[in-house]
């Protein structure tokens, strides 16, 4: 009989740990269930990964509870999970954490309880041994019971936070995390939908209960539950009685996604019919194919997607579809809903926990057979997943930046792979991985080399602007060209686009008298002025100040706002066409779901004249009436220490320039830049990706980079500087002897060096050879194991798409 079970827990620490199964878990229990368990003085859930009845060699603590009556994780799931935690460094417990949105059915609190030395205490002070104020003696006498909350204890004593606070740094008491399953009834009306179920009541019911049974049985279905406050008396209170009593059902509620405007469905052209041709060819095998769908922007490429998807839905199959923005999911899903209705589901980071957890419960049921996700809905439960589709799989946006740092785009190949589906890569740029990936046979290329309905594409015209000054002597934001292109598209009724990849008002503020730049004092990085708010904040770790009125070093007055931002542009444009409506579109105006689909729903419809906002605007969306696109600053990013800086740069040009044009009316590009010489502004205004990629790869194969390397980027990273730098000098000698096959940068100071008050130095590993580069890796995390490093001091980034 199976007595014991290895649970992954969401710790940073790379490793199992094994605990005891007994009573009804000892049947229940399997791989791929979640169980509440004791850890240190906390109680975390975690997924059990393996049963088994070899006792360990240490006392093994017991599970509290097992959560779940059937596995989350199938076992394809969790050989998945446990791929990642192997491929990407990362420990296996967070990745099963990211791997299902199910966290928030989990109820966290902190309670405290009386260590040996604090109940001895306690005792004295009940005798009068030991002199104590009232306070300290009814918080004391309250925890001998039980561990209390800081909230109860407070009823017993105001005084109770700041003696608490003393009794931890005595040692009297402990901090202990209890975590609880949410009982689902006590959710908010607003986040509960109810139905009847079959069955009639037991004994007399009250008056208000019987109204609202009455009420369900005359209109059958599912009823948003504050909708019923307004129709049933007491229907809230009535609602949860009643499904105490299995007589209706409470589940969370979810918002229904907003169809898209019905258009006229586009019979596919020659190109869109080869490629759908052949990836349904590859679905009906049932076997593992890998395509790269490269078409210029506007080619039809999510004609062919729906197309795909209907095919592995006729085929009794279900299909995902990636989407590198949260911004992008809803107009997507729209579009999908349209095509397939109810059997459409989203999972991205913009839902609340309930939302995403009911969805992603619908997807595990087979209610859901489309999926519409950001990168995480990559392990969707979804049953005879046939084809996985991931549109603009260029976009850094597909890479995690923390712990798991997993690549959403390769992990969707190994899935694929390991699942026997089809795996559909979409882009207008591809990465040149991928792209290489093609050449080598990896992948079949499929291309739509033309816009749908032989549209043009995009006039684009490049401004230098160093002429521009010469000419006007003025340092505008907008070239004259910009201006009078604007003035031309409003007066004819048609739409802009301006792209400024810069949040905020200006880059920095610095006093002109003696130079200095007001910096965070987490980060060594310079405060970005975010005028709306009449602040200073840091992007890295959202430190914030006032607006100085004299700087801080020199008393001076004259202080000094440089550079800009989306904002600022925002605000120039009000400025220039006070009658034009605009709205501005980034991390600073969209907070929410709701926010995204405000904006966007707003400028499709006409309701703004002009859309303004950061590389979040460049991607992906498809808005018929706008023909004109104004890169305002076509530089940003190219001088950024990193190799990719003019792939990036290339990507978003193109990619931006393709919003224009995509109706009727043809579209208008105009480029702003002072580099009008750089490969990827020439390549990028002529929209020709395979002048790019041959420079570009002639670049990557000089210097050794990716695709022609495998890339990690080792980090170390301490709130003591000497101690950062001693623990990167180890690394440095552990890695000495480590030259065949393999070539090592660093240790070196991090291109930004502090960061959350972290100092930061890394070494960048290339390896000819994937192996190789394991090899090496695998040395560096054993030596921090040996030397017992603190857990987030390590941090391996495999495949970074990002060295700062």
């Amino acid at each position: 009989m199976a007595l014991f079970c290895d649970v992954c827990l969401p710790v940073p620490l790379d490793q199992p740990f094994t605990y005891a199964l007994s009573g009804e878990a000892r049947d229940v229990a399997q791989p791929g269930c979640r169980v509440l368990v004791p850890f240190q003085q906390r109680k975390l859930s975690g997924t059990i990964l393996r049963i088994h009845d070899e006792k360990p060699d240490y006392k093994v603590r017991p599970i509290e509870r097992l959560l779940d009556q059937e596995p989350v994780f199938d076992s394809k799931l969790i050989s998945l999970g446990l791929w990642v935690a192997r491929y990407y460094y990362a420990p296996v417990g967070e990745v099963f954490r990211i791997m299902a949105p199910l966290g928030g059915e989990i109820r966290r609190s902190k309670a405290y309880g009386l260590t040996d030395t604090g109940r001895d205490m306690a005792k004295q002070s009940l005798l009068g041994i030991v002199d104590q104020e009232d306070a300290s003696l009814v918080v004391l006498q309250a925890l001998e019971s039980r561990p209390m909350s800081l909230e109860a204890l407070k009823r017993k004593s105001p005084e109770a936070p700041a003696l608490i606070r003393e009794f931890l740094r005595k040692g009297y008491v402990r901090m202990e995390e209890e975590a609880q399953e949410k009982d689902p009834l006590r959710a908010h009306a607003s986040k509960l939908n109810v139905e009847m179920l079959a069955g009639a009541p037991e004994g007399k019911l009250p008056k208000w209960e019987r109204e609202l049974l009455a009420y369900l049985h005359l209109h059958p279905g599912v009823h948003p539950l504050d909708e019923l406050e307004d129709i049933v008396k007491n229907a809230s209170q009535s609602a949860r009685s009643l499904a105490r009593r299995q007589l209706v059902k409470l589940t969370p509620r979810v918002g229904a996604i907003r169809r898209a405007a019905e258009r006229p469905r586009h019979a596919l052209n020659a190109s869109q019919q080869a490629a759908y041709q052949a990836i349904e060819a590859g679905i009906q095998r049932k076997d593992y194919q890998a395509f790269l769908l490269q078409g210029v922007t506007g080619s039809g490429k999510t004609e062919v997607y729906l197309s795909a998807i209907e095919a592995a839905l006729a085929m009794g199959r279900s299909a995902l579809l990636m989407v590198p923005e949260i911004a992008l999911t809803p107009q997507v899903a729209g579009q999908f809903a349209l095509r397939f209705g109810e059997q459409v589901a989203i999972l991205h980071s913009a839902f609340g926990d309930s939302e995403r957890a009911e969805y992603w419960r619908r997807i595990r049921r087979g209610e859901a057979r489309v999926v519409v996700g950001t990168r995480s809905s990559i392990f969707a439960p979804m049953p005879d997943l046939g084809l996985i589709i991931v549109d603009e799989e260029h976009d850094g946006s597909y890479k995690q930046e923390e712990n798991p740092r997993y690549h959403g785009r390769d992990v969707a190949v190994v899935r694929a792979q390991q699942i026997g589906a089809t795996v559909v890569l979409g882009s207008a740029t591809p990465s040149l991985e991928t792209r290489q990936n093609s050449e080598r046979g990896k992948y079949v290329r499929l291309l739509l080399p033309e816009r749908i309905e032989q549209r043009p594409m995009p006039a684009v015209e490049v401004i230098d602007l160093r002429q521009e000054f010469l000419e006007t002597k003025k340092n505008a934001l907008f070239s004259r060209r910009m201006v009078e292109a604007v003035r031309e598209k409003l007066a004819f009724g048609e739409q802009a686009m301006l792209l400024m990849n810069r949040r905020g008002y200006s880059n920095f503020v610095a006093c002109r008298s003696c130079g200095y730049k007001v910096e965070c004092i987490n980060c060594s990085v310079t405060l970005t002025f975010h005028r709306r708010d009449r602040r200073l904040l840091c992007h890295y770790c959202g430190y914030a100040e006032k607006v100085p009125v004299c700087c801080a070093k020199c008393d001076s007055e004259h202080i000094q706002f440089i550079g800009s931002g989306s904002e600022r542009i925002e605000e120039e444009l009000r400025e220039a066409f006070p009658k034009a409506r605009i709205a501005r579109m980034d991390r600073d105006t969209i907070n929410s779901k709701a926010d995204y689909e405000h904006i966007l729903h707003g400028f499709r419809e006409g309701n703004f004249d002009i859309l303004v906002g950061t590389q979040m605007i460049a991607k992906g969306h498809d808005i018929p009436n706008v023909t004109l696109v104004g890169i305002v600053n076509a530089d940003i990013g190219l001088g950024m220490p990193d190799f990719r800086a003019a792939e990036r740069s290339f990507q978003l040009l193109t990619q931006a320039a393709g919003r224009a044009g995509r109706g009727g009316l043809p579209g208008t590009v105009i480029l702003q830049t002072i580099n009008t010489e750089h490969y990827a502004i020439r390549f990028s205004a002529i929209q020709d990706y395979e002048l790019f990629y041959e420079k570009e790869l002639q670049f990557r194969k000089v210097m050794r980079y990716p695709p022609f390397a495998s890339l990690a980027n080792v980090v170390i990273r301490s709130e003591r500087q000497e101690e950062a730098l001693r623990m990167s000098g180890e690394i440095g000698e552990v890695l000495k002897d480590f030259k065949e096959g393999i070539r090592i940068l660093g240790p070196a100071e991090a291109p930004v060096p502090r960061v959350n008050k972290e100092f930061r130095y890394q070494m960048l590993l290339k390896a000819a050879q994937r192996k190789r580069l394991g090899e090496a890796l695998d040395r560096v995390r054993a030596c921090a194991v040996e030397r017992n490093w603190p857990a987030t001091a390590l941090v391996i980034d495999v495949d970074p798409q990002s060295l700062l």
